[in-house]
């Protein structure tokens, strides 16, 4: 049995999920956030507006391809402050350095021995500021998900990427991530 959903049910679903998904973020990543809608507003969509402005009064707009790409980039511009509003809309920030103990939870600064034995360093954060080069990984990753709730010496299994890995937790902190 196939399951048709109309474009409006699709739109519905999409709406609800917005409204009930909690984006867990720190404040480092909330105020990064913060700082590129207001880049957006303030600087990017006025500057472009007078770009649109100046191409729209030369003339024929059908070939006017400053005309043309402003309008596309705008579209985009406002696209991405509609969904940067909506993330700190829902937004509940966590601090890190407000939390103690050694079960990891999100914010937690986890250090790892893979089976290979190398040590590696990894902060658990939400999803709009995850960074793997920074050690930064996203609460919903296969990783993370497989460290949350765990205690220091704690061995786990997890499937990556690569296959089944097991892997130790060798520390957990709790400090401030910027």
């Amino acid at each position: 049995m196939f399951l048709r959903w109309s474009k409006s049910d699709l739109i519905g679903i999409r709406t609800f999920m917005n409204q009930v998904t909690k984006n867990y973020i720190t404040p480092g990543g909330f105020r990064a956030l913060q700082a590129e809608l207001k880049q957006l507003r303030t600087k990017e969509r006025p500057k472009l507006t007078e770009t649109i402005a100046w191409a729209a009064g030369n003339g024929d707009r059908s070939e006017n391809g400053d005309y043309i790409y402003g309008k596309k980039r705008l579209r985009e511009i406002d696209k991405r402050i509609r969904f940067l509003l909506k993330r700190i809309e829902n937004a509940e920030v966590i601090d890190p350095a407000q939390q103690k103990g050694t079960e990891v939870r999100f914010g937690a600064t986890v250090t790892i021995l893979d089976e290979d034995g190398n040590e590696k360093t990894y902060s658990i954060v939400g999803t709009d500021e995850m960074n793997i080069e920074k050690g930064k990984i996203s609460y919903v990753s296969p990783l993370a998900s497989a460290l949350l709730r765990r205690k220091e010496g704690d061995v786990i299994t997890f499937r990556s990427p690569r296959g089944e890995q097991e892997i130790e937790i060798l520390e957990v902190a709790y400090r401030d991530l910027g």
